[in-house]
């Protein structure tokens, strides 16, 4: 397998990775699910998954800068010289297999492809406590597994959050569109670039989920996509954050006050993240540091991951498991210091879903041993999988990638969204390589509506991997798209 070109250890072995509108009533899919599987298989686990619902791709981002107001005054302030795409987005722009992903450039944005995304998730709880502690027996609703679905947004859940103090969990996810325009307008000014972002936070021992989310227009020119972030001193002191903009040579994306970005400081393959969300109309302002305690996780075929039977469907992905995180969050005035676990995913595509592809079910979750599971299905509209695949890192040790039919995803228990109607499956039997676990929600109220922004509602939230005895043996997120209505990359 390839390895990527980087200042540091690789994936291979050991060294001395809101809503503002209410979407319209869905009519909710069949309260029994079937076993997605692949023939002539129904075993184990993963191969790269895809995050987060998928910003639009250049028609649809044009009718979102229409809609928005962010394209008219545009029209009419084109001047001055072409806005210049730099030598690094003008390189190489394939996702094909053996490509070899350098770092740490590979960690900046990819203008020259459709669309990407950087996907942050974790738990979080007070320093030195022990609700999220890794290896506990869980104590959440075990009678509930038979139950075929619950139809009010009190999680059935709820056993959990009484068993575990103050647990949290957190989701930033930054997208970047190409939106077109680009081949026919010269500026600065030009949108060349959509960037989106969403935020949430998972209260579960208050049964509560707060969602946020943000949208710009970018230029894609390399001197905005150089600019720094406010760090350090400047960052404490409240320097403003810069306009909306992805970096091209490494992570810094900004929208607004919401940011993230890594640092280039100590050894370059451990270097540290930075995020902040100020999210008010959430009720909460978040400020994360993410620290690599293993080398990068190249998904696929180092980094090459397919999400469909054609080469061309697939993405370049690579994850950082076990992050350690610390955090201060603010709710209503308050702020709190908040240690914990993070996960974090960069995926870039050209052509992520397969023609009969509704959506996909994903998770990604820290293991209580260091070690990190990766899995997915893409499926059709009938439930059944069109395709699946993941990942399975021991701690130390060399990834184990997962093909099509080593993957089943077998739904136990499901929710139906009292907002938009539709139906999740919130507890989950899942066979792998690695083994067969429940993976159940804490808190089954964890749906985002991401309509005035990437134009999907999808359900992202906390969940606990459970050994056959009922042990929490992870803790991470699972991710389930085109549930309501089948996933499309546009409005």
């Amino acid at each position: 397998m390839g390895m990527p070109t980087q200042n540091g250890p690789t994936q291979n072995g050991p060294t001395p990775t809101r809503p503002t509108q209410t979407a319209p009533r869905q009519t909710a899919p069949r309260q029994t699910l079937p076993r997605q599987t692949l023939p002539p298989q129904t075993p184990p686990l993963p191969r790269a998954a895809a995050p987060c619902a998928v910003a639009p791709p250049a028609d649809a981002a044009r009718r979102v800068l229409l809609r928005r107001g962010l394209l008219g005054p545009v029209l009419a302030s084109l001047s001055g010289p072409s806005g210049s795409i730099s030598a690094l987005a003008a390189e190489d722009t394939a996702i094909r297999p053996g490509r070899v992903l350098s770092f740490p450039q590979d960690h900046g944005a990819h203008i020259g492809n459709g669309i990407e995304w950087w996907y942050v998730t974790g738990w979080l709880q007070a320093p030195g406590g022990a609700p999220g502690a890794l290896g506990a027996s869980s104590a959440s609703n075990a009678s509930n597994a038979s139950n075929a679905s619950s139809a009010s947004s009190a999680s059935s859940a709820s056993g959990a959050a009484a068993a575990q103090a103050e647990l949290f969990g957190f989701q930033l996810t930054f997208f970047r569109s190409r939106t077109g325009v680009d081949s026919a307008m010269a500026g600065r000014f030009v949108p060349r670039q959509l960037l989106f972002a969403h935020a949430a936070l998972s209260d579960i021992a208050g049964q509560r989920h707060h969602s946020a989310q943000r949208l710009d227009r970018w230029s894609g020119d390399a001197a905005a996509a150089g600019a720094a972030l406010p760090s350090g001193d400047a960052a404490a002191a409240g320097a403003a954050p810069p306009s909306a903009h992805a970096a091209l040579a490494d992570t810094a994306l900004a929208l607004g006050a919401w940011t993230l970005s890594r640092s280039a400081s100590g050894a370059q393959a451990y270097a540290p993240y930075q995020a902040r969300v100020a999210a008010p109309e959430a009720g909460f302002t978040l400020a994360l540091q993410l620290q690599p305690t293993q080398p990068l996780l190249l998904q696929g075929q180092a980094g090459y991951s397919q999400k469909g039977p054609l080469a061309a469907q697939a993405s370049h992905y690579y994850s950082q498991p076990q992050l350690a995180v610390s955090a201060v969050l603010t709710r209503a005035g308050r702020p709190r210091t908040l240690t914990g676990r993070g996960w974090l995913d960069h995926e870039w595509s050209d052509a992520l879903l397969a023609p009969g592809a509704v959506g996909w079910d994903w998770i990604g979750i820290n293991l209580a041993d260091g070690g990190a599971l990766t899995a997915f299905v893409l499926r059709r509209a009938d439930g059944s999988a069109l395709w699946a695949g993941g990942s399975h890192r021991p701690a130390g040790g060399a990834v184990r990638n997962f093909a099509p039919t080593e993957v089943g995803f077998e739904p136990q228990r499901t929710w139906r969204s009292p907002a938009t109607g539709t139906v999740y499956p919130v507890q989950w039997r899942i066979t792998t390589p690695h083994g067969t676990v429940v993976l159940r929600a804490l808190l089954d109220a964890q749906e985002l509506d991401s309509s005035a922004s990437t134009g999907t509602v999808y359900w992202e939230g906390l969940a606990e991997l459970l050994a056959p005895g009922g042990a929490r043996i992870g803790l991470g997120y699972l991710e389930m798209t085109g549930r309501g209505r089948a996933l499309r990359l546009g409005l």
